[in-house]
């Protein structure tokens, strides 16, 4: 990208470090949106709403001097029941244990605004997961690994060796489909 740099407007690692890994020069700060005020149950308005809700926040903390990237995303569970973050770990366990065996579909929303462009996107990758071992799921919930990822499920960890078939970026299911955004970027500095 340049010298042209974004800011991604999350404390999520696993997002920088997609940003990283597509060659994306950023700075992270995060901004200040309550998820907890959303009602919906349906994914794709629940993630929608968040990432909305924190690019407005974003932009009355930060301004529009550089463009910002604004991000969530939540797993939906086979019967379309929202899984989010897990509160603490025997949530984690029940969240975990409900995909088991099971598909789901992890939906991500992202809003990307310079002064000249608005991009919005969500995105969904389709997962279906063998059942997983009783002590390796212990051993994953002991590390605590699950913490702040929605549905404490790390396709790119723990989950891996369960996936038995997927359609979709593994990106998305980071939290940021990367890939949607690339071209937008570009677009994003035109007369910044």
């Amino acid at each position: 990208m340049g010298n042209k740099q974004i800011c991604l407007c999350s404390q999520s690692e696993s997002r920088a470090l997609l940003l990283r890994n597509f060659g994306i020069d950023f700075i992270q700060k995060s901004a200040d949106f309550d998820e907890e005020k959303i009602t919906t149950s349906i994914a794709k308005d629940f993630v929608y709403t968040a990432s909305k809700g924190k690019l407005e926040a974003a932009v009355n903390q930060f301004g529009l001097e550089i463009p910002l990237l604004c991000a969530d995303t939540v797993i939906a569970a086979a019967d379309g029941s929202i899984l989010r973050k897990a509160k603490n770990i025997e949530d984690a366990r029940r969240i975990l244990k409900i995909q088991s065996g099971s598909s789901i579909s992890i939906v991500s929303s992202i809003h990307f605004r310079s002064k000249d462009l608005l991009f919005t996107d969500i995105s969904a990758t389709h997962y279906y997961f063998a059942p997983f071992e009783e002590d390796d799921l212990e051993t994953y919930l002991q590390s605590g690994l699950w913490q702040g990822k929605a549905g404490g499920c790390m396709v790119e960890g723990f989950c891996k060796k369960y996936i038995q078939s997927v359609e979709g970026f593994e990106s998305t299911a980071m939290g940021l489909q990367v890939e949607s955004l690339l071209p937008w970027l570009k677009l994003g500095y035109k007369n910044v």
